[in-house]
Formats: structure tokens, sequence, C-alpha cells
């Protein structure tokens, strides 16, 4: 499967958003920070209610069991952000789409952009690559973007290495008894 930078810059912006703890206005704008968001000014606290409820919506499509549900989550959330897509090259980045309308708010912004890139995947049949962390206290969302859909673990490094090590040393007692 192909992705292209821009819906794989905005799949991992949606994780983040899904993963966070989004309780104040300073979470929301080193969001905004991270992922390099453009044409956002100052934010406001509608905009951290507004945000809220837009995760809220992804999660829904993440959770989806089927994929008409995730398609008909996605379709409302697409046309509730009232997308216009159109050709940018803005602040050094080649030519590439934008979903949302200009000076759109930033949870506009998030629906249409992420709506679309996870329509993306809907489209290609690749539905399953959105996930949950299978450690049993984790939980987190992720895209499983490996080649052959293996990916269980939100990080591999961290909730993957701490399962095998548990694992190993499970062994290891079981072994010694």
């Amino acid at each position: 499967m192909l992705i292209n930078h821009d819906t794989r810059c905005t799949l991992d912006a949606i994780v983040d958003l899904l993963n966070m703890d989004l309780d104040a206005l300073d979470a929301l704008e080193g969001f905004v920070e991270r992922h390099d968001i453009s044409g956002i000014d100052t934010l406001g606290e509608p905009d951290l209610a507004a945000v809220r409820s837009i995760r809220d919506r992804i999660v829904q499509v993440f959770d989806a069991t089927e994929t008409r549900q995730a398609a008909e989550l996605l379709n409302a959330l697409v046309a509730q952000a009232g997308t216009t897509p159109r050709l940018t090259d803005h602040d050094g980045y080649d030519w590439h789409v934008h979903y949302f309308a200009p000076g759109a708010s930033l949870a506009e912004h998030l629906a249409a952009d992420g709506g679309m890139a996870l329509a993306f995947l809907l489209v290609e049949g690749e539905r399953e690559r959105l996930r949950r962390c299978e450690a049993p206290d984790c939980g987190r969302a992720f895209v499983d973007l490996s080649r052959n859909r293996s990916r269980r673990y939100c990080d591999g490094r961290t909730c993957g290495n701490r399962l095998h090590v548990a694992a190993y040393r499970a062994r290891r007692r079981e072994a010694s008894d």
C-alpha cells in the first residue's frame, strides 16, 4: 500500500490526537506545534471543546466494527467539516492537497484532512490497519503501516518489549520450577 507523505503526516497527527491528554489549551497548542499545522492562529477554549468533539468522532471510526459503519461516520465527519479540496505549496512544502477551507478552525481542519486520510485507508480496503494496542493495560490507537499488517502494539519499544520480557521471565520461572 502506497501512502503519500501528506496522508502519513495526517494519520500520525490523528493517532497523536487520539492518544493524548487533551485536558488543557496548552496541550492543544503543543499538538498544533508538534504537527506543524498551518493556518492556525490563536486557540481558545471553544477550539479545545470542538477538537475534543472531533476526537470523539474519530475514536468511533477506529472502533467501528464494520466498514459500512466506518464509512458512514467518515462521510458525516467530512461533510460537516465542509471540505474544500485545493492544491497548495506553502511553507516550503511541495504541492499537496488540503481538504479544509481557507480560514477553517483547527477542528474543521482535523475533521476534513483527518477524515480524508482515514477515508483513503477505507477506500483501499485497509480499514483493519486502524488498530488498538494489544497490551492489556494500554489500548492506545495506532495505524499499522507494516507491510504484512502484523503490528500488535502502539510502540514495540515500550508495550511490545514489556510484554515480551514478561513472557520471557514467566518461561524462565516455569523452567526453574
